[in-house]
């Protein structure tokens, strides 16, 4: 396990997000359904990049790196928003699906590898000067 990774990916996932919603409520983008579409598709982003950046090729060396994300979510929502909030932001869905975004996600990573299409085996003559 890669531990600067682990906690390296969790705290970075969590402060985009976190100045990403910031910026909303500061700028007043809160309301209606651009605002989740637009921090879901930034929360997608970043968690493929964290999941390639562990250069895996199996969704299962990924699992538990995400499940660790999605559980140190959790942990620095506890932290940094029930002060604030209370525990009822515990009771909000779109708190959980973002979590499950955190979770899931990472493991498709795989299948946005570059590396997949160019590190193929040439096939006989192809590549080869010798002509063998």
């Amino acid at each position: 396990m890669r531990y600067g990774k682990l906690l390296g990916w969790g705290i970075t996932i969590y402060a985009v997000m976190f100045l990403v919603w910031s910026g909303f409520v500061t700028y007043g983008f809160t309301e209606g359904m651009a605002p989740r579409i637009t921090s879901l598709l930034i929360l997608i982003g970043i968690t493929i990049y964290a999941g390639l950046s562990l250069r895996f090729h199996r969704w299962l060396d990924i699992l538990p790196y995400s499940l660790s994300w999605a559980l140190l979510m959790v942990v620095m929502d506890w932290i940094f928003s029930v002060p604030y909030t209370g525990w009822q932001i515990y009771l909000d869905w779109n708190l959980w699906f973002g979590y499950a975004v955190v979770a899931i996600t990472p493991l498709l990573a795989p299948y946005f590898r570059l590396e997949q299409f160019y590190d193929r085996p040439l096939s006989r003559g192809e590549g080869s000067s010798s002509g063998t």
